[in-house]
């Protein structure tokens, strides 16, 4: 996927999905060939309710300009609390990143439904130019890494 008319070095995006809902909007979206950055990477997880503040955390600071979680919402099959907790992840994970000197931004979460491909590619567009706007996050020894 590419990023239409996009100038300069896109964000990298790391996007947690969820195997059973969100990642067959994902896959949705590549199989019907939507328009959005190449720079997105994709980690498919059982549950967003699961994924680890410090996952983020790590991905920021190894140089991904931003997370987005895509998580299952209320259609979640492990948990009948999956956006409380989703949400809970989300908030922690903002506070490392506050917490580091890193802006809580470089974080968003929506609920994403297994046929939602437009939805995430205008997520993505969304986050990107959002990311865009922030100043740069890599780490020198991830930029170094991509040289």
């Amino acid at each position: 996927m590419t990023h239409a008319g996009a100038t300069g070095p896109q964000p990298r995006v790391l996007v947690f999905t969820t195997n059973g809902i969100s990642d067959m909007a994902v896959d949705l979206a590549g199989s019907s060939h939507m328009d959005y950055s190449s720079h997105v990477q994709v980690i498919p997880v059982p549950c967003s309710g699961g994924i680890n503040p410090q996952w983020i955390l790590h991905a920021v600071k190894a140089g991904y300009d931003g997370v987005f979680v895509a998580a299952d919402g209320p259609e979640c099959s492990y948990l009948t609390d999956c956006t409380e907790r989703t949400a809970a992840v989300i908030t922690q994970a903002q506070a490392l990143l506050q917490k580091e000197g890193l802006d809580p931004k470089r974080v968003k979460m929506a609920a994403l439904c297994s046929v939602c491909a437009e939805p995430f590619v205008n997520h993505m567009k969304q986050f990107g130019k959002a990311l865009a706007e922030l100043a740069p996050s890599r780490a020198p020894a991830a930029v170094a890494a991509e040289a």
